[in-house]
Order: structure tokens, then C-alpha cells, then sequence
């Protein structure tokens, strides 16, 4: 399963959309603004939120949970590394690592080693776009949000 998800640039806070191969969209992300901290919300496009983002504070490395309704279901942690970013995912759906390469733009997701799917942020685009790829598309809200907590982790922290 393919999503292409695409940050919309001129917008009040961060505002995604979330496509499928034909272009359909699929989610719509929204984050909060005048908050301490991110807060970002991840829509069907009827409207229903599947998930909820929270920047957790204060921590020393930017750390991220997510929440289905009230429920942790998530913890997302950047680790110390040199040259490469790497995260930890702990969830309900399994412990995840990400690794990605040197300039921050490719990660691979595995799960007690194995390699579930892949992310790739596009190099030239207007605002932040990112290829998905993941095996279940049972499990495409939870990766979605997971990109998303991701982009904020590496490239929003130091804005």
C-alpha cells in the first residue's frame, strides 16, 4: 500500500493531506495552534478522528505519543546518534525502529527485524511530501500519524 502525504503550505499551523496512488484523498492531518507543545490531529475524510499527536514536554530529545480517542497507543522517542536518525516506536501495534540516512529524507521501518515498509520525503517540493509504503493497509492510519510525528521530530524541532 502507497500514500503520498502532502503538507500544505499556506495554512494557519501544520495541515496535511493524504492521498492514495490515484490521487483520492485518504486523511486529512490538522494541528492545533497557540499550543505549547504540537498537537495534530489525523481525520478520515468523513470527518472522524482516528488519531491524535502530542509533543510530550520537557524532555531532552523531542519524544511524541499517540493517541486513539483517550487510549496511549504510541510512544515515539528520538535516540542519540551520529550521521543517521534513529527512532523508536513503542505501540500496541509492536515496537518499531526507524533508521534513516544520513540527510534525513529515507527511513526504513522494521519490526523485530523485519522490514514492514518505507519512508521517503521528496527532496524538492512545495512544503513537506513523503512516499508511505507499507505492507498492511489495515494499518495505514497508525503509519500515517507515525509520518507525521516523525516530521515534526527531525524537521520542525528546530523551527
Amino acid at each position: 500500500m502507497v500514500l503520498y502525504i502532502k503538507q500544505r503550505v499556506f495554512s494557519l499551523g501544520d495541515t496535511y493531506r493524504v492521498y492514495d496512488v490515484n490521487q483520492e484523498p485518504v486523511f486529512e492531518v490538522r494541528s492545533e495552534i497557540f499550543t505549547l507543545g504540537a498537537k495534530i490531529h489525523l481525520y478520515n475524510m468523513a470527518g472522524k478522528e482516528l488519531f491524535y499527536i502530542k509533543r510530550r514536554l520537557p524532555t531532552l530529545l523531542p519524544a511524541y505519543e499517540i493517541y486513539a480517542g483517550s487510549c496511549l497507543c504510541a510512544d515515539i522517542r528520538k535516540e542519540w546518534s551520529f550521521f543517521r536518525p534513529r527512532l523508536t516506536v513503542s505501540s500496541g501495534y509492536g515496537n518499531f525502529e526507524l533508521e534513516g540516512d544520513f540527510w534525513d529524507m529515507d527511513f526504513t521501518i522494521r519490526c523485530a527485524g523485519q522490514t514492514l515498509g518505507s519512508i521517503q520525503k521528496e527532496w524538492f517540493s512545495w512544503g513537506d511530501a513523503y512516499r508511505l509504503d507499507i505492507a498492511d493497509e489495515r494499518d495505514m492510519a497508525f503509519f500515517t500519524t507515525m509520518v507525521i510525528a516523525i516530521d515534526n521530530c527531525l524537521h520542525n524541532e528546530n523551527q
